[in-house]
């Protein structure tokens, strides 16, 4: 079980960083044969930027359900679209792969979004939580000083 911090807790990234939202939707249930490949293909992925640290993913937190979310954290918008065109990466292969069987047919939905930020340029806080987002790959600090209120923390 994930260690949980009693009280406020507040994460400090100093360097620019992007937040990559990516997901897929599972439009028609019965067709498991369309959108458990997506899903594996995903798993994949990740343990490819796990184990190349250098292609700069650094951390990650996911929700399944129907629409599945995952948040995704880069070093830079660079690294991620270095990644994503990359013909020797598994997103390549997959990617094709997705636009031959499943294309327009709405078995299965993707999607993303991708969020430039920094220093001076978020804020967050945790209450009773494990280290999450941003604390997972940032510095996982008390949320006091400089760091007690929203607008604090946006200005720290």
């Amino acid at each position: 079980m994930a260690m949980i911090y009693p009280g406020r807790m507040t994460a400090a990234v100093e360097e620019d960083f992007v937040v990559f939202l990516i997901g897929m939707r599972i439009n028609k249930f019965w067709k498991v044969h369309k959108w458990l490949p997506v899903a594996r293909s995903m798993l994949r992925m990740l343990d490819e930027l796990y184990e190349h640290p250098e292609l700069g993913l650094l951390g990650h937190e996911q929700w399944i359900g129907r629409t599945t979310v995952m948040m995704q954290y880069w070093k830079s918008f660079e690294h991620l679209e270095n990644f994503a065109k990359d013909t020797t990466s598994s997103h390549v292969s997959t990617w094709t792969r997705f636009n031959k069987q499943i294309n327009t047919s709405g078995d299965v939905g993707i999607w993303h979004e991708t969020y430039l930020s920094g220093k001076g340029r978020y804020e967050c806080v945790y209450n009773n939580m494990p280290q999450f987002g941003l604390a997972k790959v940032g510095n996982h600090i008390k949320a006091q000083g400089n760091y007690l209120s929203a607008r604090s923390r946006i200005n720290a």
